[in-house]
């Protein structure tokens, strides 16, 4: 009879063995037991744990099998964005040489500085998650999801075999790893086959299959699908050291047990790109596992870390997709769709076709510029292409079967220069190749997309007033415009999916704060096209009114600086649309109200200077400080040049600040800046 040590010894014993014999056969490819030496150990293992239950841990192999079923799966804040990446519009080789070009442009380098080092790897054509290890267990899995809030896959993911439970060796106190969960081909092949055998519906390619089984509710049937995975980079880290480059990054995640694809490269300069993408062009079809392109990154993290981030993409990454597959149907239909900004596009409703896995329908036009070119009309026979193997597009016509009689097809004429949603005009501007609606106030089509902006931060600042809520007020039809948010009652939102009383009267209260604005703001909020934060400020200062902005023509708004003809146009197509009139004198008359000819001072302490923030500051956030420097007239730039007057800089500044040494720029901290603000 073993005592309880001896047991809880033999247990974590067979747990290490078993850990072991997974590395070796599902990331190392290299077994070095029979199967059913590796059977025979599993349930052992398997009977332990059933007599001892109380010795069950969340990092056995066991508790890979699948669990309980969930009711649902819970939204995963990420702490690190799952940021997505720029995809190169050049699918030739000489997309290298472009990604080259603008990353030494981005950077200051001359023709004569050493080549920039890249990495170079595969773009899986799977389903993206973030796994976070603390102290070296597993503890939380999350899909990508919009890149801030993802979904809860914990209990899947612990289904695949190559994702370490336990991590190896000395652990970081928090690890977050990101990569792709995919499923080879030949598992595909194998569960289809299963499938076919019992008469089951099969997948219909081996990315949907991943993709489904990913957020199952039910991890068993996650458990079926034989899912594989690699990892390609990190969310957050504490108590960790992260290496120099990211190809070392790579090779210390190996180390922890991740199993990291072979497929790649470090090279100095565009031309290892170059024949890395042509190397896995023609070997794409004969490796295990589907890809769409490949993946280029600046190897040094300081270098990452200088380019930075241009919205959600990074500066210092490019993927570079392959050309996608194609097929012929018939062109039965052009409709248009109007888009959550106003853009309308036409679309192709085709003869059904199947196209790089999926059964296609419908297909992206693009814009009038894109039908004129490719001569498309209604009858044609087309060649329809999975764009980046997902959005489906027509990319030319086989001219020789065009039937007797067709015409071209004119957007504006087709729709009758009104929106088919709303009614508003649809213009054209000179300069663009997308057609809008201007009713972007007004048009259904628009109305999630002009609340969401209407309440964002640094515009109305309504907190509370989310993407999920919004959808909601939306679909169930309580608000039509913007000016009906201002009548919601804390009533109604209580009543509404997982809203407490409490959330709701902090909405109400929200709502009536914001009702206090600045007239920047309110421009601003409004969504015109081309109107960003600095021309609303702009466009505030000069007119100090909304009545002098509403009354102003083309000419009148070009003398404001930094308005040009295109934007003049549209603030004039904007305002002078009824409908977008109506909504703003709803909204004024719901209680909205600014200081008029508030504006900023001419004899700001920073009037006419440029400064840049950098780093973390000890008492106020960016934002604070910003709005502090464009009060005194000052204007805050995202990098540092010549032209910067100063520089404010933080705990943890980075290259900015060693860029201001270089430069010789003044470089203060937050106490000078409010010295000299008091001034």
């Amino acid at each position: 009879m073993q005592s309880p040590e001896q047991t809880a010894q033999q247990i974590a014993a067979l747990r290490q063995l078993i850990r072991q014999y997974d590395h070796e056969y599902y990331v190392l490819d290299m077994p070095s037991v029979p199967d059913s030496e590796y059977d025979r150990l599993f349930r052992e293992l398997q009977a332990l744990e059933q007599a001892h239950p109380e010795l069950v841990t969340s990092d056995s192999p066991t508790q890979r099998v699948g669990g309980t079923p969930l009711p649902e799966l819970e939204a995963v804040r990420h702490r690190v964005p799952m940021l997505s990446i720029e995809t190169e519009t050049d699918i030739t080789p000489e997309g290298a040489r472009a990604f080259d070009a603008r990353t030494r442009k981005k950077l200051g380098l001359s023709d004569n500085d050493p080549p920039v080092e890249y990495a170079a790897e595969l773009k899986f054509d799977g389903l993206a998650i973030s796994l976070r290890y603390e102290n070296g267990l597993l503890v939380q899995a999350a899909t990508r999801g919009d890149g801030e809030v993802g979904e809860d896959v914990t209990q899947n993911i612990r289904t695949i075999r190559q994702i370490p439970l336990r991590l190896e060796g000395p652990t970081p106190e928090v690890l977050e790893v990101r990569g792709e969960v995919y499923m080879s081909r030949p598992d595909f092949e194998r569960y289809n086959a299963r499938q076919r055998a019992q008469g089951k519906p099969t997948l219909v390619n081996p990315r949907n299959g991943a993709a489904g089984a990913v957020r199952q509710l039910d991890s068993r049937l996650t458990a079926q699908r034989l899912l594989s995975f690699f990892t390609y980079g990190l969310g957050e880290t504490k108590g960790w050291e992260v290496p120099a480059r990211h190809s070392e990054l790579l090779d210390a995640l190996q180390c922890f047990g991740f199993p990291v694809c072979a497929e790649r490269i470090v090279g100095l300069g565009p031309e290892p790109l170059v024949q890395f993408h042509r190397n896995v062009a023609a070997k794409r079809d004969s490796l295990p596992y589907d890809i769409d392109g490949v993946v280029y990154k600046v190897n040094l993290l300081a270098l990452q870390r200088e380019l930075g981030f241009r919205s959600r993409e990074p500066h210092w990454a490019v993927a570079h997709k392959f050309p996608a597959q194609e097929a012929l149907t018939e062109l039965l239909a052009i409709d248009v769709q109007v888009g959550r900004t106003g853009a309308i596009t036409p679309v192709a409703r085709l003869k059904p076709v199947f196209v790089g896995g999926v059964t296609v329908t419908n297909a992206t036009l693009h814009n009038q510029d894109e039908i004129d070119r490719k001569d498309v009309r209604v009858g044609d026979t087309v060649s329809v292409r999975r764009a980046g193997d997902v959005i489906p597009e027509v990319v030319g016509v086989v001219k020789d079967r065009r039937p007797p009689g067709s015409v071209p097809y004119n957007l504006l004429e087709a729709i009758g220069h009104h929106c088919p949603v709303c009614g508003s005009h649809v213009i054209r501007q000179e300069d663009e190749s997308v057609a809008r609606c201007t009713g972007g106030l007004f048009c259904s089509a628009q109305r999630k997309q002009a609340i969401l902006h209407f309440a964002s931060r640094r515009a109305m600042d309504i907190e509370g007033l989310g993407e999920k809520l919004v959808d909601q007020l939306v679909d169930a039809e309580l608000v039509h415009t913007l000016a009906d948010i201002y009548k919601l009652d804390s009533q109604t939102l209580a009543g509404l999916e997982r809203m407490a009383e409490k959330s709701a009267q902090n909405i109400i209260d929200a709502l009536q704060k914001s009702k206090k604005t600045t007239l920047a703001r309110f421009i601003y909020a409004l969504g015109i096209r081309n109107v960003g934060e600095a021309t609303a400020k702009d466009l505030a200062k000069y007119f100090g009114s909304l009545q002098g902005l509403l009354e102003a023509d083309a000419e009148k708004l070009q003398q404001v600086p930094d308005v040009g003809p295109v934007v003049a146009d549209s603030i004039v197509q904007f305002l002078g649309e009824a409908h977008n009139r109506e909504v703003i004198n709803a909204l004024i008359a719901a209680g909205i109200h600014w200081e008029d000819g508030a504006g900023t001072p001419a004899d700001g302490v920073f009037n006419g200077k440029t400064l840049v923030l950098t780093g973390t500051l000890p008492n106020m956030s960016r934002d604070e400080a910003k709005a502090l420097i464009e009060e005194a007239g000052g204007k805050v730039a995202g990098s540092v040049s010549r032209k910067t007057d100063y520089v404010v800089a933080g705990a943890e500044a980075g290259s900015k600040l060693e860029k201001a040494r270089e430069l010789g720029v003044t470089i203060i901290d937050e106490a000078a800046l409010l010295e000299l603000l008091s001034n």
